[in-house]
């Protein structure tokens, strides 16, 4: 029953090119996390600012992002947007939906880091003679940082793991898309997508060991 010979050896003679693939999958994640750290940032402002039709745009992206498949963002941004004209290449069209995804989870995320920060703490800012911006950019921003940060650690390897999807969409230059090719021209699956695994996982470990570091250096009073 058990008659697979493994072949090591092609795998890791193509391991500086799936190293080359971890790069970009590694860029298409910072990339969409700073996207949609500013939307997020940008959403939790029209959150609070008290316009229902800003309040009802937050509410509808927050939904779409946290309740339809990944996969689905993704499609819709290189198959969908090509019906109105708008044609993504597969980079693009994966850190758009990454980047959409990844707003609306960490735009919840500040929504509960908000709630955690006291009202007086606004109070005491406006007590001062301090605008409501610049109350939320120098008092109330911090403090929402500090305790969303790994929440976000988390989304940002929730990142990486997206850019998976997207062969999906004919992406052939990320880890996925690299690993894929291999494995098309020499059949040794096991093999090729076992290290793209060990490849993702080490990844995921460095970037969650470097947020906890990060943390305790900029947390730690």
């Amino acid at each position: 029953m058990f008659n697979y010979t493994f072949h090591w050896n092609q795998a890791l003679k193509a391991l500086p090119q799936m190293l080359d693939g971890a790069l970009v999958t590694l860029q298409i994640a910072l990339l969409s996390m700073v996207i949609g750290l500013a939307c997020a940032i940008a959403l939790t402002l029209f959150r609070l600012s008290g316009n229902r039709i800003l309040g009802g745009f937050t509410m509808a992206w927050v939904e779409i992002a946290r309740n339809t498949p990944a996969l689905f963002q993704i499609y819709m941004a290189h198959f969908g947007l090509g019906n109105f004209g708008i044609h993504l290449t597969p980079f693009t069209a994966l850190l758009v939906g990454i980047a959409f995804n990844n707003g609306g989870y960490l735009a919840e995320n500040f929504r509960g880091a908000l709630k955690a920060i006291p009202d007086t703490q606004t109070r005491a800012g406006r007590s001062l003679g301090m605008p409501s911006m610049q109350t939320f950019r120098l008092i109330v921003l911090p403090q929402m940082l500090r305790v969303a940060f790994l929440p976000a650690t988390n989304q940002m390897v929730w990142a990486v793991l997206m850019t998976s999807l997207g062969v999906t969409v004919g992406m052939n230059t990320d880890l996925a898309g690299v690993t894929q090719e291999l494995n098309a021209r020499s059949f040794r699956t096991f093999e090729f997508f076992a290290l793209a695994a060990v490849i993702y996982y080490v990844i995921a470990k460095v970037l969650t060991l470097a947020a906890r570091a990060l943390a305790w250096r900029m947390f730690r009073y």
